[in-house]
């Protein structure tokens, strides 16, 4: 030790007597204390031996002095001591609510323990509630780097901790007696050890441990204080981040649970064929349960029907179960391994079928919902394909009724025009006004008539797919011509002013001229129908791109408002009176948009009431025809 400076220059070295040498004191570390503590206390030893012998009263007094100030020393350190820890205890707090992470969390909680307490090595574990074993989480050693060996612990300090729910403190495990004999103590030469529990709502959710395996006396109760406190907001700190990782991992599965029924719902409504929703339902139960098979079975009167699946592996009887108009998925057969879960399809509170899957283990409660969530969305998908089956069998039933009956009406009305063409001739005699008047009646009702089998025929065989377009290409002009020629008489016969406007060059048009001719006939023929003697008629073509637009103007009695939306619905007609002076069975419109559409082009109008009407179609120059 070195004298103060005062009692150096006030003594001579030579006249130094024995007593006053300093006395040698063992530094040993007395444990449990800090090793300044134990610095300390030697000092004063010898200043207290110093104090005891002669000395000059300046020096005296210079010392008492030194020796007061050195026992006041612990009091200000300790002080200084404990606010340095607080502020690094908020410091490491503060710190942990950075991240929501639940490895980040651990490792920041495990680097921030060994940083306060000066431990060689930190480890962190959490106990699982259903086995109540802890699992280690995080191992680390004093320069924050994770530690290969994990099992270096003392198991028995740790499972005390979770027993009885209290800090352990062993300043020198060797030697303290409740652990000294233990094996994991002597085989990793374990010293200085705090253990203390971690709680979040009053329930233990885990431990930390810290230990020096080479020195003793490393930790103090002030130590084990500080982590315990800390170990409360690292608790709350640990749970926060599990909670967000559940939430999280709830909401991911969650999502993954709606984009799966979102993708079912799109595939389901993706098609009205009743085959392949089945087989959509099917596919869909296996993959979503990890069956082994999988039926679709069918309401049919009081019994089963399997409408998918294969019938000889059904293992029971077609016999409808119990629901008891409960829409979860029950186990309705178990043999050995072997289960068969069911989920009922109800259709407007009716029950419609069910979904079963066949596998050789439980189901899970999981695979339960997803199965009963499939059979509440195949529900409205498989009565829609039911209606549409029903609807396109009513339909072909419809199409072969038209059929027939159009081949049975033309061979008679071909025989009634025939033999009215020769009484209109005379080729049996002569004819007077009156037996001419009675023949023009029924040669007009056969050509009304034969209008009419034929819109139904076109229309039973585009709706049925049977009519066959024969496109080739066509000059627009010259089938403009021919066709205007073909209703001359009917235009002259109301005093019609016609005229024909061709912007040219209008290109060569690829479709059928037949069903060309037909769409022009249609919309001269309304036009002439509905406008009245001495007006005007206007047919115009141009080419628009790769298209040529073709229009029917007419100076008519227009189009009310509310007719203009059903205009080309089958059958429809204005109920206004002009209208039904004019022969019609409202036919012609719909047809006319039918082939236009089948050839590839679109067709609109546009109509005043008083000022006439435009109809338009357009038709694709190189030929788009279904």
């Amino acid at each position: 030790m070195c004298l103060l400076p005062e009692a150096r220059s006030s003594m001579n070295t030579a006249e130094t007597p024995q007593s006053l040498k300093p006395q040698s004191v063992p530094l040993s570390k007395v444990k449990g204390q800090p090793e300044w503590q134990s610095v300390l206390e030697a000092v004063l030893v010898n200043l207290e031996q110093l104090r005891r012998s002669p000395l000059p009263p300046d020096l005296q007094t210079n010392l008492e002095a030194a020796i007061e100030k050195a026992r006041q020393l612990p009091h200000i350190l300790s002080e200084e001591s404990e606010q340095l820890r607080l502020a690094a205890l908020y410091r490491v707090s503060h710190s942990l609510g950075n991240t929501l992470d639940v490895d980040e969390v651990l490792n920041q909680v495990m680097d921030a323990v060994i940083d306060l307490s000066g431990a060689e090595r930190g480890f962190l574990m959490l106990l699982d509630k259903d086995t109540g074993e802890l699992h280690l989480r995080v191992a680390r050693n004093m320069e924050h780097e994770t530690l290969q060996s994990k099992d270096a612990v003392s198991r028995t300090i740790t499972d005390a901790v979770v027993r009885n729910g209290t800090s352990i403190l062993t300043t020198d495990a060797q030697s303290d007696p409740r652990f000294a004999r233990q094996e994991s103590i002597l085989l990793h030469s374990l010293h200085s050890i705090m253990c203390v529990p971690l709680r979040s709502r009053g329930e233990l959710i885990g431990v930390i441990y810290v230990d020096h395996r080479i020195s003793a006396g490393v930790f103090t109760n002030e130590d084990l204080d500080l982590l315990s406190a800390f170990a409360t907001q690292a608790a709350i700190a640990i749970e926060n981040a599990r909670l967000y990782a559940r939430t999280d991992q709830a909401l991911q599965q969650r999502l993954s649970e709606l984009e799966t029924l979102t993708q079912i719902d799109r595939d389901l409504n993706a098609s009205l064929d009743f085959e392949r929703i089945m087989e959509i339902t099917r596919s869909w139960a296996l993959r979503g349960t990890q069956g082994l098979e999988a039926w679709v079975l069918l309401k049919n009167n009081q019994a089963l029907q399997i409408a998918s699946g294969p019938p000889e592996a059904y293992p029971l009887s077609l016999q409808i179960p119990n629901f008891e108009r409960d829409w979860t998925a029950k186990v309705i057969w178990q043999e050995a391994a072997q289960t068969l879960l069911a989920a009922p399809i109800f259709h407007r509170g009716n029950l419609t079928g069910m979904i079963a899957v066949q596998k050789n283990r439980h189901f899970t409660d999981p695979e339960s919902l997803f199965l009963s969530r499939l059979a509440a969305r195949a529900a409205n998908a498989i009565e829609n394909a039911r209606l549409y089956e029903a609807v396109q069998h009513a339909n072909q039933e419809k199409n072969r009724f038209i059929s027939v009956i159009s081949h049975e009406l033309r061979i008679p009305m071909t025989s009634i025009r025939g033999y009215t063409d020769l009484l209109r001739q005379q080729a049996v005699g002569p004819l007077n006004e009156q037996q001419r008047s009675f023949l023009e009646t029924i040669r007009n009702n056969v050509d009304r008539m034969a209008a009419l089998v034929s819109d139904l025929s076109d229309i039973s065989r585009i709706e049925s797919g049977r009519l066959k377009l024969e496109p080739r290409p066509i000059a627009l002009a010259q089938l403009i011509d021919e066709t205007v020629m073909s209703l001359r008489p009917r235009i002259d016969e109301k005093g019609h002013q016609l005229y024909i406007e061709l912007t040219h060059p209008l290109g060569e048009l690829y479709a059928d001229p037949t069903r060309v001719s037909q769409v022009l006939t249609n919309l001269l023929t309304n036009a002439v129908k509905y406008t009245p003697s001495g007006g005007s008629i206007w047919v115009r073509a141009r080419r628009e791109g790769q298209s040529i637009r073709v229009e029917v103007q007419d100076s008519g009695i227009g189009i009310a408002p509310e007719d203009q939306q059903r205009l080309f619905e089958q059958f429809f007609r204005s109920e206004d009176r002009a209208v039904r002076e004019e022969q019609g069975w409202g036919l012609g419109l719909n047809v006319t948009k039918q082939l236009v559409e089948l050839m590839g082009g679109r067709i609109g109008f546009s109509s005043q009431p008083g000022q006439g009407s435009v109809f338009w179609f357009t038709l694709p120059l190189e030929g788009k025809a279904q």
